[in-house]
């Protein structure tokens, strides 16, 4: 069988499936280009494709890396109660209070995404056409991740109450059946971010906050469907698998009162500022220049290496989202 036909099926089977689920997560990407100004577009409308491709990189490397699954959570509930007033924001403060093995343990998005940051700044100073693809399509999944609930609780995936599969249920499922025929991804324009620390740690806060709402309206609903009708078998790619029913995903995306749909849009005006701020920051280089350049031969080897790993095997590195 086919890797990219198992990937399919373990998102809809809600096991083993991490972040947004490779389907939502181009999706993001590509929309967040829409959003830039014509200054931006010049380089990024012509290498779409590129990063909406690229926006799963960072999660096929949790195949190949040992110390690449923190950078896409934090376990943030470790830390206490919301709002987290123990928790320093700035990251030497808080390795100096916890010690970095620890830190790193309960999940780092919101300090990676700033290193991101950093990196895609340097990539526009220099003009380096591969540099700036890569980082903007890899910041791109880092940002969209920290706006997903269960990437800021402990109960990524409902282990402690009983709700295995509800990680790839809120963040595959729903948007594959949905986010074609009912979201509306056009929305606003790009804009500076003053403080992307402060603006990340909002974005994380919040799904911190929502994460308990996820988890309390899925376990509501299980009590007022039969197992008939919360799962149904459904056939893919000829193969028959076992998945939420569309009822039963419908009647979710309801009671959350689109909130999936929200995350969504957020992240998708979230990374668009991200690579806005990054060019302002940069000096706002000239871009026309590079927007015919294409990936070195050095380059293709790199995503090729990273593609015969994640295919290579179907065991992630670290803590499993399953």
């Amino acid at each position: 069988m086919k890797r990219s036909l198992l990937v399919i099926i373990c998102c809809l089977l809600a096991t083993n499936c991490f972040c947004w689920g490779f389907y939502a997560h181009k999706k993001i990407n590509y929309y967040a280009v829409f959003l830039l100004p014509p200054e931006m577009m010049v380089l990024y409308k012509p290498n779409i494709d590129f990063l909406e491709e690229h926006a799963v990189d960072p999660d096929k490397r949790r195949y190949a890396v040992a110390d690449e699954g923190p950078k896409h959570y934090i376990d943030i509930d470790h830390y206490g109660t919301y709002p987290y007033p123990n928790l320093p924001r700035k990251w030497k403060d808080v390795v100096d209070k916890f010690g970095e093995d620890s830190v790193r343990e309960y999940g780092i998005v919101p300090w990676h995404i700033q290193t991101m940051l950093y990196r895609l700044t340097d990539a526009f100073k220099e003009k380096n056409f591969a540099r700036i693809m890569r980082n903007s399509a890899e910041i791109g999944h880092y940002i969209a991740d920290s706006h997903v609930p269960l990437h800021a609780n402990s109960n990524h995936n409902g282990q402690y109450t009983n709700q295995k599969g509800i990680h790839g249920f809120w963040e595959s499922r729903v948007p594959e059946l949905l986010a074609d025929s009912k979201f509306d991804f056009f929305i606003g324009k790009a804009q500076y971010i003053d403080r992307p620390g402060e603006y990340t740690w909002a974005r994380v806060l919040e799904s911190a906050l929502a994460s308990d709402s996820v988890l309390r309206f899925e376990r509501e609903l299980t009590k007022q469907f039969g197992a008939d009708q919360k799962y149904s078998f459904e056939t893919r790619n000829g193969v028959v698998i076992r998945q939420y029913s569309s009822t039963f995903t419908n009647a979710f995306n309801n009671k959350l009162d689109g909130m999936v749909e929200r995350r969504m849009r957020l992240s998708i005006a979230s990374i668009a500022s991200f690579w806005y701020t990054a060019w302002v920051n940069a000096g706002q280089p000239d871009l026309k220049g590079l927007a015919n350049q294409k990936l070195t031969e050095a380059d293709l080897k790199e995503f090729e290496k990273l593609n015969n790993s994640w295919k290579s095997t179907d065991k992630m590195i670290g803590r499993q989202e399953e």
